[in-house]
């Protein structure tokens, strides 16, 4: 078979920063070699260059973190704390806020849910990633509440509203809610949720994982309780993520993991075990060596961020955004799926079906014919999905199979660090694959999709 055409960069392609991986080339079924697309960055973001080159520098001067006497381990706290402050910087942090490192946004989600105080009712919308909707379960003396997905903006403030006004007995609530959908992309009104939760008299923490590589986030003038995200979506994929905001509830909490660095003092006991006095900042939740890598790698691309200026990166976001639909649009057979609808504001995450295609099949084509890295499934966001979907199709299709769609779609995901020609290749692939069909046999094997 002849190698399927692909377009070469333009003169004028460009990205406002740079990432790894934009010049790694990979091969085709259909012969030859291209420069990889990688438009999955809503689950993982590739490096900025500037984290990686700031990291290699750190990296001979290495050394343990607190306590440690020696001229790097002094160094390295510095660059620890400086990184925290650094973030708290970038994230719009009250007085009184406290930034925990954690590995992820689902370790910072599962850590708040640890330290909610018993008998804490918790809503959380159908619609959000796993991340934010199955942690809180785990407790026993925890009362959880599932949202219907609004349809509006405004249906969620409402739907959120009537759930707190409706609450019995009335105690201590947490609110937990996305503020950029991973499956639409949709940006959520978190300003006004929050202005419901407080108004009867509850707490939210925002999943901000797939905001804070796109949008500035002001944590004072959104005035929610907390944050959390993960840095692998945030150009630093070196194992970390963030809890941000309220210490009281945290504070009170028992340690998140009992080690080292979270107790500040360890004595024998009368009845021969031992009594534990635990630290009442940050430490109580950071046992263990801490990742001074992965802190120092998300306080790197805040800092790249904010000085590259985000107005800049939101509005070249919205013209590939707008390159996406538009093509999309084009083409006859796709569907986006969206919750609010087509003039909803959004970040670089699209999710889409097409008529007679499973959507494994459809991936598959434009990794192995076109070189570009998409996603597609249920994203960690069953509920959503299925509810975008209509709910029909529960069995997967085989790959390739004439009836085709099964219940999953494909997710393109994009940012900063992505060049025009990725999205101009991907809108282009589309069109093709949907036009004449994939140029390539496909089977199904371990459940994916492969070439043949």
């Amino acid at each position: 078979m002849s190698a399927c055409p692909v377009a070469a960069p333009s003169a004028t392609d460009y990205a406002p920063l740079p990432v790894l991986g934009n010049d790694v080339r990979v091969p085709l079924v259909t012969g030859g070699e291209v420069t990889y697309a990688a438009l999955d960055y809503a689950a993982s973001a590739p490096a900025l260059q500037r984290v990686w080159d700031d990291v290699a520098a750190y990296a001979p001067y290495y050394g343990s973190v607190h306590r440690g006497a020696g001229h790097l381990s002094q160094l390295s706290t510095d660059l620890f704390e400086n990184s925290r402050a650094e973030i708290a910087a970038f994230l719009g942090c009250r007085a009184g806020d406290q930034v925990v490192f954690t590995r992820s946004t689902t370790d910072s989600l599962n850590l708040l849910a640890a330290a909610l105080p018993p008998g804490t009712r918790v809503f959380v919308f159908e619609s959000e990633h796993h991340a934010a909707l199955l942690p809180w379960e785990r407790r026993a003396d925890v009362t959880v509440t599932y949202l219907d997905a609004p349809r509006c903006p405004r249906q969620a403030v409402e739907i959120l509203e009537r759930a707190l006004a409706d609450r019995e007995p009335y105690g201590p609530a947490l609110v937990c809610v996305t503020g950029a959908s991973n499956v639409t992309g949709e940006l959520w009104p978190v300003r006004e949720l929050t202005a419901a939760a407080h108004a009867h008299g509850a707490r939210i923490v925002v999943d901000a994982a797939q905001l804070v590589p796109h949008h500035p986030v002001d944590l004072t003038e959104l005035g929610a309780d907390w944050i959390a995200f993960s840095g692998h979506k945030l150009y630093a994929p070196f194992g970390a993520g963030v809890l941000a905001g309220r210490p009281d509830w945290l504070r009170d909490a028992e340690p998140y993991l009992a080690g080292g660095g979270a107790s500040r003092a360890v004595t024998r006991g009368a009845g021969g075990g031992v009594d534990v006095e635990w630290h009442d900042t940050v430490a109580r939740h950071e046992a263990g060596s801490p990742n001074v890598i992965g802190a120092y790698a998300i306080a790197s691309a805040c800092k790249a961020l904010r000085e590259a200026g985000f107005d800049r990166l939101v509005e070249r976001e919205r013209q590939l955004i707008a390159a996406v639909r538009e093509g999309l649009a084009r083409v006859p057979g796709v569907r986006v799926l969206s919750l609010f609808g087509d003039d909803a504001p959004r970040v670089g995450v699209l999710s889409f079906v097409v008529d007679g295609w499973n959507s494994s099949h459809f991936a598959a084509a434009l990794s192995a014919e076109y070189g570009i890295g998409v996603r597609d499934g249920l994203f960690c966001a069953h509920p959503l999905v299925r509810t975008l979907l209509g709910g029909e199709g529960d069995a997967p299709g085989e790959c390739g199979a004439p009836e085709g769609q099964s219940l999953n779609a494909v997710r393109v995901s994009f940012g900063a660090g992505t060049p025009d020609e990725h999205v101009e290749r991907f809108v282009g692939a589309v069109g093709e694959l949907v036009t004449h069909g994939a140029r390539w046999n496909y089977r199904t094997e371990g459940g994916r999709c492969v070439p043949v």
